[in-house]
């Protein structure tokens, strides 16, 4: 029932509908970045995977356009508090804009499998984004609360938990 900014769905739709970031993304990669308007996921991909250093740079220009889409979009909003989701929420420097981090855990082949599923990438180039994230423990030694997600329906009652904490301490 609280409003859920996705900021890997919104940095695909920035860089997608973003007039600067769309700029600056073409100046970086030239105009292969974008081809008849469409954003050339598999083109950047193979470009920052393979050179780290623009890779820094592509994420220089997508998180501060992020953050501040997020900014904007957490004003608008009226419950007792939103939740901001990232898979990077550390290494972007997203953790600044929240109160407090959950670390949302699963076992790594399981995360693997489902990243498969959901995005239709291989084992490799799952492993490969994996590789660019803090581990599980570096996660969880930074996040107020951690949540195991396995099973849905155990991850449906701990998520309701914590809910009623948050919503109970926001009150306060």
């Amino acid at each position: 029932g609280y409003e859920v900014y996705d900021t890997d769905s919104e940095a695909k739709r920035l860089i997608v509908e973003d007039a600067h970031v769309r700029e600056q993304i073409t100046a970086l990669f030239g105009p292969e970045a974008y081809k008849d308007g469409v954003y050339q996921t598999a083109f950047v991909a193979q470009q920052v995977f393979a050179d780290k250093n623009l890779l820094a740079k592509l994420n220089a220009i997508v998180h501060p356009a992020v953050m501040a889409d997020f900014e904007r979009w957490a004003e608008a909003q009226s419950g007792d508090y939103v939740v901001l989701e990232s898979a990077i929420l550390f290494e972007s420097g997203f953790d600044a804009a929240v109160d407090m981090t959950v670390a949302i855990m699963a076992p790594e082949e399981l995360r693997i499998e489902r990243v498969m599923a959901r995005d239709g990438v291989t084992k490799e180039q799952v492993e490969e984004r994996m590789r660019n994230q803090l581990s599980d423990e570096e996660r969880c030694s930074r996040s107020k609360y951690a949540i195991v997600n396995i099973e849905l329906d155990e991850l449906e009652d701990d998520v309701e938990q914590l809910h009623r904490r948050l919503s109970y301490d926001s009150r306060q």
